[in-house]
């Protein structure tokens, strides 16, 4: 298997972009917005961009992941700098060939090198246990409502690094997207057609349900 994973370049941009819409239509909600994310998270503050890398498959760009910082508050006083990553993305035809853990595995692995000190996502465990991450709740670390999200999910890069304290986790801002432009830019792409998929009601009840 002949593949490349090195940093994005600012010509890479727009394919990343196209990768991203492809990756995501209709598969959490018809239609998806996580392209116009990767768009507007390149220019926020918290955007990490020494993490931000694409995956070349015989010279083509087939796949990206970004991260952005984030924070964990503990009861201890403690305020650690840990990063999220999302979104992760790889062309539809490439997908379950395992580019996606290659591209995930391998910025893990320079985020330890880069002394970061855990990840924080949301994410369908099923695909994230397999790297490492565990519940929230292994960790003690919540929510900003004080609950433990199913889809929240850890990875400590330092270990033990959260031990004797109670988390909360404070994404970015980078994630608020204001949508009033989104329209426009969804008009430079060629149409896709919105549907209703069973990947919608999966990620619906992931995402609304928290363990207790």
């Amino acid at each position: 298997m002949s593949y490349l994973i090195r940093n994005e370049i600012a010509s890479e941009h727009r394919r990343v972009e196209e990768i991203t819409r492809e990756a995501f239509w209709n598969v959490h909600v018809p239609g998806c917005d996580e392209h116009y994310l990767a768009s507007r998270m390149r220019d926020h503050e918290d955007f990490v961009s020494e993490l931000d890398y694409v995956l070349l498959y015989d010279d083509q760009v087939i796949g990206n992941i970004m991260y952005t910082r984030s924070h964990l508050i503990g009861s201890d006083g403690r305020d650690i700098e840990t990063l999220t990553f999302g979104p992760v993305s790889i062309l539809p035809e490439f997908q379950r060939r395992g580019f996606g853990s290659r591209l995930i595995e391998y910025s893990m692995d320079q985020a330890t090198k880069q002394n970061w000190a855990a990840i924080v996502i949301y994410g369908n465990p099923s695909n994230y246990v397999g790297q490492g991450f565990k519940s929230c709740k292994r960790y003690d670390v919540t929510d900003s409502r004080g609950g433990f999200p199913s889809a929240l999910l850890v990875k400590e890069l330092v270990p033990e690094v959260l031990k004797g304290s109670m988390w909360t986790y404070h994404e970015s801002s980078a994630f608020e997207l204001d949508l009033t432009k989104f329209a426009e830019y969804e008009a430079t792409f060629p149409p896709l057609v919105k549907e209703e998929k069973p990947s919608q009601e999966e990620f619906f009840i992931l995402s609304n349900s928290v363990i207790v």
